[in-house]
């Protein structure tokens, strides 16, 4: 093992959408990047964004994750350190939803309210526990979740989803606490995000109807954009040592209407 003479981020979620911005990212500013990938077609996704991170001068190394199994959880964090020898950031990108509409209860069953707590929240503190002796060894140790505007304003794909996402902003908050001063937690609270999660879920019908009524209901009528995302979470792990405890709203005024 040898330590890296770059810093080292491991982003969950990182095949697609938000969290491959991320890797893109953070590996164009000098970074060296885990990259996880679910599953066999998410893994050739991720080999896809390794490619990219290698041109930007990035040494790379893709993981197979599953952030709901705690021991596939530690095996990323020993994988990394292992291949490393250091992890100095975490970004919790993976999560999933359905778009179940909020008033329609009985649609939304049991297990998929556990599905999909267990992905979006439990797996997040799952890594951040898995993550948390390598990132206090680094001295510089920092974690961005991904949460949403749903978590906040009770919108979003389904109330699931945006119960889920609160919970990842409380969670953001106690981590922060009880992990200080050793490694800074903040977290990221998008709006509708293209090229994100609902681009992967819903039909090209309706994603156009959900686009359209983000539109309308925003002082910014503009889609937010990955790389604007990426961008806010590499600021938040490296260019930000007094921010901490912090859930930044972006999501083109959408609270205000909220």
């Amino acid at each position: 093992m040898t330590t890296s003479s770059h810093p080292v981020c491991l982003i969950t979620g990182s095949a697609t959408g938000i969290g491959a911005a991320c890797a893109r990212t953070f590996a164009k500013h000098g970074w060296d990047v885990g990259i996880c990938a679910f599953d066999d077609e998410t893994h050739i996704a991720a080999e896809a964004v390794e490619a990219d991170c290698r041109a930007a001068g990035a040494r790379t190394l893709v993981l197979r994750l599953d952030v709901t199994r705690d021991e596939s959880c530690v095996a990323a964090a020993e994988q990394m350190t292992a291949h490393f020898g250091q992890l100095d950031a975490l970004v919790n990108c993976a999560g999933t939803t359905r778009f179940i509409p909020h008033a329609d209860l009985d649609a939304l069953s049991a297990s998929e309210f556990t599905r999909t707590y267990d992905v979006n929240l439990i797996g997040t503190f799952q890594m951040i526990r898995a993550c948390r002796d390598a990132l206090k060894a680094s001295g510089r140790g920092a974690v961005v979740n991904l949460s949403s505007i749903a978590g906040t304003a009770g919108l979003g794909s389904s109330v699931a989803y945006a119960a889920s996402k609160g919970a990842v902003s409380t969670l953001t908050l106690s981590l922060s606490r009880a992990l200080a001063p050793h490694i800074r937690v903040n977290a990221i609270a998008p709006g509708y995000v293209e090229g994100g999660l609902p681009s992967r879920v819903l039909a090209a019908e309706k994603l156009a109807s959900v686009e359209a009524h983000y539109l309308k209901t925003q002082a910014l009528p503009r889609f937010l954009q990955v790389n604007e995302v990426a961008d806010l979470a590499y600021f938040l792990t490296a260019l930000a040592p007094g921010i901490t405890g912090e859930i930044i709203r972006m999501d083109n005024g959408l609270h205000l209407y909220a």
